[in-house]
């Protein structure tokens, strides 16, 4: 469904006001004349949710969610105007009915459509909407599929166009999307312009194409940088036309470029207004030599696409408005990530979630809101309805830029095979022929796959097409795997119980960090049926990495069990997203699970549900930047030096290697001026930067070890600063680590406070605790006699001064440090 704007550019007007919801026994009630006089009615926001309107009133509570379902609720309000008018309702979730004056004037079952309704006011207009109860209707009819999947339920959600939202357990909170959801606005006739507009880049040329409607047009032209065109009359009320711009200079994601948009605007009869703004960009898919690849080419140009996989902005209240997106995406693009992929577990954002991404430059993968079931594509009227969805979203997203991928759904075809079902009982019309179809027709310039995961001889192996990694983490394979696997694509990968900051926001629920507490466990995800959790997949890699017993760790020493536990989860990251960086690899994306949590507590997210950083969201950010060196072990070969530069520019650089003994003595030294082309990759031998041998990977083991840590460091080729540092430690860490000083001290300049870090010997994990201040890097480690400056910045706007302390896994007690007054 095209955007809306109105002759004066404006939005149509939102009915957001004066709304009032009452829930009601499922079934007791038949319409709004039946709704009982002396009720207790509370106030709704409308777009909103019933848990939010029950929220606000102090009725409910999402951190402990009562059932919603099982009622009916109703929301109402009161409109007043003359005449015709048009009312859109962009989203009603999901068993919907609507009256006005009790009137019926529309009913619906997909939560994902819109639906525009003419109606005749007079004066005062009672609204009313009522939302079935979604437990009652799945219990009188629900007919069953050719399988069943274990993580959502009840089994009956294939045959309702629904979000799963709120019906995984083990996934995410009982929490279920139910309401207007979306806005309710209002239009008269004559006053709206429908514009629908569509960006390419062929060649160099940008190419803009148009189909502009509007009732009391006579004459339209486009413009767009610097470029105009007229637009041709096809019929009565509807205008289009093509304008090609030279030279355009196009959009690419903010880690290979700028992110440019471009304002489009229309004169209509001599009255210039704006009408949107696009970006000019192409996207091919590169299968590589074998056929059997996945990677993304933006604008020619090969792309690693790394991110994560969103979730909500607010579980509780799904909210469509740039300020609830926009912490959660910058934070995603202050990370490194250029992609997001928003699965088909969750829902079709809102307008503002897509401009954003064009705006911060982030890549988005996008599913259609399918998972897992087996759907009923046999159904007319079902099958009518997932057409209308696809089209109204590709419809009314069809000017971003951001959008790079288009995706069946989730888990679909893979939890099929993986119930053993042959491939030809499983495949579907809807992603095998009506989403193509529709793609093709309304976003020809985005490729399309039919499921995440999807392409390879089983849907879910990862060597071919698109998969779901989890050797690294669910399987409990050794670290070793994220290279043996041969990962093409992860479009989902590296899902661990990711133990949240020290110190969170304190703003909503307070942070969730004592192991002690019940809901530790009860919020820890888990797979339907499992007998472990995702608690038990990190401490795994505890055990394996640190050499400690994690039953004995939790009793004795819980502080120190988190601190390795977050230690543990940043480790394990950045070691498989080194790994599959590195230029030789034939990786080309790797999406986390996930970017955020539903609620306080160790959930998949990068980020707490507070918006406080991770250590994986750190270590992502380390191997993500954009001029970056990294390391990996290549065994008897050595140590493989990975040098990357991203950016549009050539970049000279100085390479240094240094080997240390217990952290503090230096046992090698070698440096070499490198020169780092645009969009360019590199890998060097460091025995080749060493010029002899020295067994820097502790594969030959002639003799004791000569070093434990190794250091190298890229500096800026003028400026001789930091740009990137990346550690191997030959013996790991579960072996006695020597422990040294940290000196930790707050400066304050004209860009703020920075923390001056030094130790006297190789600090690990170091990670800064300050209640009031986040800092820029956190669980890095620290090179020994070299200071390191780390920018901190304020929480909010309450923060005060700096005052907190540093910690490091091997040194024996924190620094405190405190800037002056």
């Amino acid at each position: 469904m095209a955007r809306l704007i109105d002759i004066e550019g404006k939005v149509p007007a939102a009915v957001d006001e004066g709304w009032e919801m009452l829930s009601t026994p499922a079934g007791l009630i038949s319409a709004p004349g039946e709704l009982p006089r002396c009720a207790t009615w509370i106030r709704a926001a409308v777009p909103g949710t019933v848990a939010g309107a029950k929220q606000d009133a102090g009725l409910w509570t999402a951190a402990a969610p009562a059932p919603l379902d099982g009622e009916d609720h109703w929301y109402r309000t009161r409109i007043f105007g003359q005449g015709r008018e048009t009312l859109r309702f962009a989203g009603l979730a999901t068993l919907a009915t609507v009256w006005l004056n009790g009137r019926e004037i529309l009913s619906s079952r997909n939560m994902f459509l819109a639906h525009d309704v003419e109606v005749e006011l007079a004066g005062e207009a009672e609204l009313v909407i009522c939302f079935r109860s979604l437990d009652k209707a799945l219990a009188e009819s629900s007919a069953a599929g050719r399988w069943r999947p274990r993580m959502i339920t009840p089994s009956g959600l294939r045959n309702v166009r629904t979000s799963v939202l709120g019906h995984m357990p083990g996934w995410c909170p009982a929490i279920p999307t139910i309401g207007p959801w979306r806005p309710v606005e209002r239009f008269g006739p004559g006053r709206t312009i429908a514009v629908d507009m569509h960006a390419s880049l062929a060649g160099t040329t940008g190419v803009l194409d148009v189909v502009l409607q509007s009732d009391a047009a006579r004459r339209v032209e486009i413009h767009c940088a610097g470029r105009s065109a007229p637009l041709a009359q096809a019929d009565a009320g509807t205008f289009s036309g093509r304008l090609e711009i030279p030279g355009v200079t196009p959009w690419w994601p903010h880690t290979h470029g700028t992110p440019t948009l471009h304002q489009v605007t229309a004169t209509i009869d001599g009255r210039e207004i704006v009408v949107g703004r696009t970006g000019f960009r192409a996207i091919a898919v590169d299968k590589g030599s074998d056929g059997a690849g996945f990677a993304l080419r933006v604008n020619d140009t090969a792309i690693f696409c790394r991110g994560a996989l969103w979730s909500s902005a607010d579980l509780g209240r799904m909210p469509s408005t740039r300020e609830a997106y926009e912490p959660w995406l910058r934070r995603a693009r202050d990370a490194g990530m250029n992609m997001i992929r928003v699965p088909g577990t969750t829902v079709y954002e809102a307008d503002a979630f897509y401009d954003l991404c064009d705006e911060l430059g982030l890549l988005v993968w996008q599913d259609f809101m399918f998972a897992n079931f087996d759907y009923p594509a046999a159904d007319p009227a079902f099958a009518e309805s997932v057409k209308q969805e696809a089209a109204q979203f590709l419809s009314r997203t069809r000017a971003s830029p951001a959008i790079a991928v288009l995706c069946g759904g989730s888990e679909v075809y893979q939890q099929a095979a993986m119930l053993g079902l042959p491939e030809r009982k499983y495949r579907s019309p809807i992603f095998d022929a009506w989403l193509p179809e529709i793609v093709t027709a309304l976003r020809p310039d985005v490729p399309y796959v039919p499921g995440s995961p999807s392409g390879g001889a089983l849907p879910f192996v990862v060597d071919e097409g698109v998969g779901h990694y989890f050797g690294v983490g669910a399987y409990r394979r050794p670290l070793a795997d994220a290279r043996h696997a041969s990962v093409r694509f992860a479009s989902e990968c590296l899902a661990f119980a990711n133990v949240p900051p020290e110190i969170t926001a304190p703003e909503g629920e307070p942070p969730l960090v004592d192991i002690a507490d019940p809901r530790w466990k009860v919020r820890i995800p888990r797979d339907a049926g499992a007998t472990w959790d995702f608690e038990d997949v990190r401490d795994h890699y505890l055990e394996e990495l640190f050499g400690e017993r994690v039953l004995h760790l939790r009793t004795e020493n819980p502080e120190r069990y988190l601190e390795l536990s977050r230690a543990t989860q940043a480790a394990v990251v950045e070691h498989a997203l080194t790994e599959w960086t590195r230029s030789a690899s034939p990786t080309r994306g790797a999406l986390v699970l996930m970017l955020q949590d539903f609620q306080a507590g160790a959930g998949w997210g990068l980020i707490a549900s507070c918006g406080a950083p991770k250590s994986p969201w750190y270590a992502m950010r380390r191997v993500f930047k954009p001029v970056r060196v990294t390391l990996t072990d290549e065994g008897v070969n050595g140590l493989a030096v990975h040098l990357a530069n991203e950016t549009a520019d050539p970049r000279e650089t100085v390479l240094e290697l240094t080997a240390w003994r217990e952290g503090r003595t230096q046992v090698l030294a070698a440096k070499q001026a490198v020169t780092l082309g645009a969009r360019s990759s590199t890998t060097l031998s460091a025995f080749k930067l060493i010029g002899s041998f020295f067994d820097i990977s502790y594969a030959y083991r002639f003799a004791a070890p000569q070093h434990d840590a190794t250091v190298a460091t890229l500096r800026d080729g003028a400026s001789g600063e930091v740009r990137s540092q990346a550690f191997h430690f030959p013996l790991g860490h579960a072996r006695s680590v020597p422990e040294g000083a940290l000196s930790a001290c707050v400066e304050e300049d004209a860009g703020g406070y920075a923390l001056v870090l030094k130790a006297d010997r190789l600090a690990r994990f170091v990670h800064v605790v300050d209640p009031g201040f986040l800092p820029e890097d956190d669980w890095f480690h620290l090179a020994p006699k070299a200071e390191r400056r780390i920018r901190l910045t304020p929480r909010d706007a309450a923060s005060g001064r700096p005052k907190g302390k540093v910690r490091a896994t091997n040194m024996p007690a924190p620094v405190a440090y405190e800037a002056a007054r």
